[in-house]
């Protein structure tokens, strides 16, 4: 079966390539041998996180001569790459994490799909790739979503978790941006991020490694900036915590972030601090979403530096009450216990505090549909 449908360009900034991609068409070919119903039922009882996968992807093809062409949604399945492929070498790749959601009166939601578009476009930037404009970037999310809306887990918490990426494609061997690229999207029914089923997590703070410098890729999306966390978190795993916290490259002592979350700290006094984003942190949209959330609640939430002994002699005298890490996958989750070389200590009361709950909470019933959403950040489509 063959059926199209041209993007849908709203709420979206204009095409930024040089070709017309304004009535760009997906071209929808259904998957042959897609998963029986019983047996994705079966599935989406407990799907976990990033194991499950559906039928289809989305795909889009970029070279020099063309621009942006060959839309469409696909039965997902491998890529055939030459040895040669630019990707395999030099590592041109940028990608995007977000999430689908069931709404109560039936429909689907993105939350902020807007925000990943432009920080997709700040990537491809950063990495001398071209820029997808922002009505492809949601376009494409929506086509394969509502190709695959029977995939989206209706258990209590489960979403479609997206993953648009893009990478150099082109076959060659030599030092410069490719000349040409493939674009994806592909989508994983979710339940937990974290299997433990801890209500808090417990960090480990990374003393020989770090996550990004100024001047390079800390604030792109790219998966170079993951590989090189994976020994500092293998690391953590062995030391049985359940995530590292990077400090800065420079004096090794300014908390930045997780390998995959940004980080708050709760005083006493009811105040809210997180690290500036300076070109090192990745700026996280569910960060951006909890600092409007606490500062309408009239919560004074200040963007600045905050050291590692700083962070140990607030937590032991009591100042220091609440520490969270939030992101798009594990959306807002409580910081418990900090291990290092030099020993450990325990935040508040080692578990969950109210206010963390609080933004959780509040947080994840606008992106559900459950709550007024006065900022117009839930994308309702289908």
């Amino acid at each position: 079966m063959l059926t199209c449908f041209a993007i849908r360009l709203s709420r979206a900034q204009p095409p930024i390539q040089e070709n017309d991609v304004s009535s760009l068409t997906f071209h929808v070919e259904a998957n042959p041998a897609p998963i029986d119903a019983n047996e994705r039922t079966r599935m989406l009882a407990d799907p976990g996180f990033g194991k499950l996968f559906t039928d289809h992807m989305a795909m889009i093809r970029w070279s020099d001569a063309k621009g942006w062409h060959d839309a469409k949604i696909t039965a997902r399945g491998p890529l055939m790459l030459d040895p040669a492929t630019a990707v395999l070498h030099y590592a041109q790749e940028i990608f995007e994490g977000l999430k689908a959601y069931r709404l109560g009166d039936g429909g689907t939601a993105l939350f902020r799909p807007e925000e990943n578009a432009r920080r997709f476009r700040e990537s491809a930037r950063r990495m001398a790739m071209p820029e997808l404009p922002d009505g492809l970037f949601i376009g494409s999310i929506e086509a394969l979503v509502k190709a695959d809306a029977d995939w989206i887990p209706e258990l209590e918490g489960g979403s479609l978790y997206l993953r648009p990426f893009m990478f150099a494609s082109e076959v060659f061997l030599g030092v410069k941006p490719a000349s040409e690229y493939l674009y994806l999207v592909i989508a994983s029914p979710a339940g937990a991020y974290f299997k433990s089923g801890a209500k808090a997590v417990t960090i480990w703070v990374s003393d020989h490694y770090t996550r990004a410098a100024p001047g390079g890729t800390g604030a792109a999306k790219c998966g170079g900036n993951y590989a090189a966390s994976l020994v500092a978190q293998a690391e953590a795993i062995k030391e049985g915590c359940d995530q590292v916290v990077f400090l800065d490259a420079a004096e090794r002592r300014w908390v930045e972030e997780l390998g995959g979350m940004n980080l708050f700290f709760v005083f006493d006094d009811g105040s809210i601090v997180t690290p500036p984003l300076g070109g090192t942190i990745l700026p996280g949209i569910t960060r951006e979403s909890i600092i409007a959330l606490a500062r309408e609640q009239g919560i004074t939430v200040r963007e600045e530096p905050y050291a590692i002994d700083q962070w140990e002699a607030d937590a032991n005298s009591g100042k220091l009450v609440e520490t969270f890490a939030c992101g798009t996958a594990a959306v807002v989750t409580p910081v418990g216990q900090v291990k290092s070389r030099d020993g450990g200590f325990t935040i508040g009361s080692g578990g969950p505090g109210q206010v963390t709950e609080a933004l959780k909470a509040r947080l994840t019933a606008i992106q559900r549909g459950e709550a007024p959403d006065p900022h117009d950040w839930v994308h309702r489509f289908g």
